[in-house]
């Protein structure tokens, strides 16, 4: 049997027609509404490349029912960018500017990951930023990078000295 029904995806409202009541916010995002930023990696909720934010906590959307989120806003990678054309957002501007992003297929669900924490906690420890980011599975970087980044969208959000590219306090490459 399928539904219709809307979700609010981005500050926007997106009808979903002929829908199965049983499809992953996932699939819906990327196959139904055209956001392909979330990623289809192990579709169990373990690598964390389908995040999205939904009423501003971080979940796998692998694991949440598109219709269970009919009142929910959803926020996807897409939604983060300034209103500008081609801006990027400040954890997207670091993750470039410090080489966290190789092939870029963990990429959207690592920013979305330290945008919630960074949201929440806008200096947190390594300790706190390792735990944020361990949902998330990288191959290519070595994670060094995408703490780096996380240090330099901290300290601009405070702030601090801008520092990117120049290795921040741990150093280059790590």
């Amino acid at each position: 049997m399928s539904e219709a029904y809307v979700l609010h995806v981005n500050g926007e409202e997106y009808a979903v027609a002929d829908a199965w009541l049983g499809e992953s916010l996932l699939y819906v995002l990327r196959e139904r509404l055209g956001f392909p930023g979330a990623k289809a990696g192990c579709e169990q909720g373990e690598c964390g490349s389908c995040s999205v934010l939904v009423d501003g906590v971080l979940v796998c959307a692998c694991l949440v029912l598109a219709a269970s989120a009919v009142d929910a806003e959803i926020v996807t990678v897409e939604g983060l960018q300034p209103a500008e054309r081609g801006a990027m957002s400040d954890v997207q501007r670091a993750f470039v500017e410090t080489g966290a992003v190789q092939c870029g297929f963990c990429t959207p669900g690592l920013i979305m990951a330290v945008h919630a924490l960074l949201d929440q906690d806008p200096e947190p420890s390594d300790l706190v930023v390792r735990e944020a980011i361990s949902g998330n599975l990288c191959r290519c970087t070595g994670y060094g990078r995408i703490l780096e980044a996380v240090e330099v969208a901290a300290r601009r959000r405070s702030g601090g000295p801008d520092g990117a590219g120049a290795g921040g306090a741990r150093g280059p490459g790590r």
